[in-house]
């Protein structure tokens, strides 16, 4: 398989224009809207083989962003009957996040393609969005950011959600969606007031969210420097070293780190793929990545499979092997495996995930996600996620 030629051919089926804006959408039928960490991991892909391509797909999710700095998870360019969208209290866009990967995106382009004046361009709206992170969805000033919606994790369904969502491990995938339809109703009857509706519906303080806030704010302050810009370089350096350290303080134990809600910091003790997150901020000692690796990566019991590492452990009363974010592999968490354990130095292990996800791909085609047991593909077809493959190999 010429993995080159079919990451970009994918890319290119998955090409949109609207509205004179050019972006990706993950799959034609299924998804046919932008989604905010989707597009960031578009960029990444592009900038393998379509640098321009890859500043349009920011530059796109730039342009609905909002006054207060938030970058919305999804943007509707065009009218779409599938699938049916509920009112999200704003004209064209979502009222939630996601994932913060924009600056680790922009900073991959430019490190590929050396484009100082895109960086002077989008550098102003980058800055808005992380001071809307560490901000608004901060409003106690624990250095930690909230989420008020599974969605803005990227993995709706997940178990690690499961407590606060107040459902049990044998939820209808239905059920659960018309669960996060009835959060996103409660927030828009208080504005989305972060204080005001976080702490009363859903309110969690998720392990990935964060880690891929602190490698993010990490790229940001490496823009700031390069663009001269002493302001944003001080807010990045500060507020990872305070994230880091309330992480540490809030979220560790036995030798990982857990979700937590509420105010209490209630921790969500469900094993899923986010003991391995961290790995890519660097947020372990050596000794505990260690510990990470040879506990959990190579445990078959619980997360290692033939096929790829399990999204939930197979311990867990939740797991599914074909239920969406509760078992099955993905491909973008196995991407932020891949670099988390290559800067540590694991390059075996890092290999492996790497195999694992071409051989998927090369057996099943571009699926969203694969049973961990049988590596069959479910979901949606021609799915970009797949094509990080690319990035893994660094071509």
């Amino acid at each position: 398989m010429d993995f080159r030629r079919e990451a970009a051919a994918l890319m290119r089926r998955n090409r949109r224009t609207a509205q004179g804006h050019t972006f990706t959408v993950p799959a034609g039928g299924m998804y046919p809207n932008q989604w905010l960490w989707d597009s960031c991991f578009h960029a990444i892909i592009l900038s393998h083989i379509e640098p321009d391509m890859a500043k349009a797909e920011l530059r796109a999710l730039f342009a609905r962003q909002l006054p207060n700095g938030m970058v919305p998870h999804m943007i509707f360019w065009r009218k779409v009957v599938w699938p049916p969208s509920y009112s999200w209290g704003l004209k064209g866009t979502s009222s939630i996040t996601q994932p913060p990967m924009i600056a680790y995106a922009a900073w991959e382009i430019h490190r590929r393609s050396p484009d100082r004046a895109f960086l002077e361009e989008i550098y102003p709206k980058l800055f808005a969005h992380y001071k809307y992170m560490v901000n608004e969805r901060d409003p106690v000033y624990h250095h930690l950011a909230g989420i008020i919606n599974p969605d803005e994790s990227g993995e709706d369904n997940s178990p690690r959600f499961d407590a606060p969502m107040r459902v049990g491990p044998d939820i209808n995938m239905y059920v659960h969606i018309w669960k996060r339809q009835a959060l996103v109703r409660a927030n828009r009857l208080c504005n989305f007031e972060a204080e005001l509706c976080m702490s009363k519906t859903f309110w969690v303080k998720d392990v990935p969210f964060n880690t891929i806030l602190v490698k993010n704010l990490e790229r940001f302050g490496h823009i700031a420097h390069l663009l001269g810009h002493h302001e944003g370089e001080r807010f990045a350096k500060e507020h990872v070293d305070l994230i880091r350290g309330a992480m540490r303080e809030r979220l560790f134990a036995d030798g990982v780190y857990w979700s937590a809600m509420g105010h209490e910091y209630t921790p969500l003790r469900v094993a899923t793929w986010a003991h391995f997150a961290p790995l890519f901020a660097g947020l372990y000692t050596r000794e505990e990545a260690e510990a990470v690796v040879k506990n959990h990566f190579y445990n078959e019991s619980t997360f290692r499979s033939p096929f790829g590492i399990r999204t939930t452990s197979k311990q867990e009363p939740a797991y599914r092997p074909k239920r969406f974010w509760r078992g099955p592999i993905w491909m973008a968490p196995h991407w932020f495996m891949y670099h988390g354990l290559s800067a540590y130095g694991f390059e075996k292990e890092a290999a492996w995930i790497r195999e694992r996800s071409r051989s998927l791909i090369e057996g099943n085609g571009f699926r969203e996600y694969f049973n961990p047991e049988t590596g069959e593909g479910y979901g949606a077809s021609h799915f970009t996620w797949g094509a990080l493959v690319l990035d893994m190999e660094g071509e």
